[in-house]
């Protein structure tokens, strides 16, 4: 049930994205593999022994003004581990193909930081103001983790 919802959710994404450019949309490949991160990261979730905090050192909610249409726009999130174990980030997300994330690939030492960042490509997207959404799933209770940013497209 819950991978269906995800998948679910996953197209839902895609289509909210109103890009001409094929390439940025996740292949069906992509959204199992997103799926698939996401039920392991709730494992490690539920294993309380691997369990560990992520503290969120600005904002998770963040306004970057308006920008051009055609631009594109660089967001960064920092964290910090605040818990006593390894963090481990498993899968990061986007809400839709026009946004696209880095997942961190090393496990942070308790009191590490670090940066979850996505870039936002404004091109083919309508002007006027769209709020996007980045998902961080990690070892941490609870086990994932919502970003969101606004951006104004402008002529």
């Amino acid at each position: 049930m819950n991978k269906l919802v995800f998948i679910l959710i996953g197209t839902a994404s895609l289509l909210a994205c109103n890009s001409n450019d094929k390439k940025t949309e996740k292949t069906r490949e992509e959204i199992v593999q997103d799926s698939l991160a996401f039920e392991k990261a709730k494992q490690l979730a539920a294993d309380s022994a691997n369990a560990t905090a992520i503290q969120w050192l600005d904002s998770t909610s963040l306004d970057m003004g308006k920008v051009k249409q055609g631009a594109v726009v660089e967001v960064s999130f920092r964290f910090k581990n605040s818990g006593s174990k390894p963090l481990v980030i498993t899968n990061v997300s986007a809400s839709c193909g026009c946004t696209v994330p880095e997942k961190p690939e090393k496990p942070y030492e308790p009191g590490e930081e670090g940066v979850i960042k996505a870039k936002f490509d404004s091109k083919g997207q309508q002007k006027g103001e769209h709020r996007k959404h980045v998902t961080v799933i990690a070892n941490t209770s609870p086990g994932q983790h919502d970003l969101n940013f606004r951006v104004e497209i402008t002529d």
